[in-house]
């Protein structure tokens, strides 16, 4: 994505662009914040998460007005005048500065930044390390950096039962071969194969991930 995080911000998903819409430049929007009212208010600005070769490399949008179409976000930007402009930037993910310290926390829910970093734990032990939050549509995924590899870990109850960030640890309960590398007890109570994702899955980190 392009711009820089200004001290004491974290840079938050906010939405991605779908496609266009009718012939004056609006996109359609797809949400990721359960405040739009709060994020898209005309004169907010959005860096960009675009490939390399997009003419929309390392540029931000301004917002000028976000309207609903039969229960659709559409969305109206600066310099996007018609549908041929727009249709560039369709797959564009968009980004905000957030001031950390003003976010209001939820509880059993964190963002990104606060997961970034934290010691994974198995049975007390340290196996990995949290590198990142991948955001999909059935659930999150921890990936967690074991040695030279990585671990994609669903971030469910089930498997993710403690996120401690005071002590900057959490816990994993992962079934047997998901850790390929680490012995597996057979007399440990397995997950359900396929557990249920949060009640409210998201897909960044303006909704804060819950296991």
């Amino acid at each position: 994505m392009s711009g820089a995080k200004r001290p004491g911000t974290t840079q938050l998903r906010v939405g991605r662009l779908l496609k266009a819409h009718g012939l004056k430049g609006a996109l359609k929007l797809e949400l990721y914040t359960d405040d739009p009212a709060k994020r898209f208010v005309p004169g907010a600005t959005f860096s960009l998460q675009v490939p390399k070769e997009s003419p929309w490399h390392g540029k931000t949008l301004e917002l000028t007005e976000l309207r609903w179409y039969n229960g659709h976000p559409v969305a109206f930007f600066v310099d996007v005048p018609d549908r041929t402009v727009a249709e560039t930037l369709v797959k564009a993910i968009l980004w905000i500065d957030a001031d950390v310290a003003s976010e209001e926390p939820e509880p059993d829910a964190w963002y990104d930044h606060q997961l970034v970093g934290l010691r994974a734990l198995r049975d007390g032990v340290e196996v990995g390390q949290v590198a990142r939050v991948d955001h999909l549509p059935a659930q999150d995924l921890l990936a967690i950096a074991v040695g030279d590899r990585e671990v994609l870990v669903p971030f469910v109850s089930a498997i993710v039962p403690a996120v401690d960030i005071e002590a900057g640890t959490v816990t994993l309960t992962p079934p047997a071969g998901l850790f390929e590398d680490l012995p597996a007890d057979a007399d440990e109570p397995q997950p359900a194969s396929d557990p249920e994702p949060a009640s409210d899955p998201v897909r960044e980190d303006d909704t804060p991930s819950k296991a």
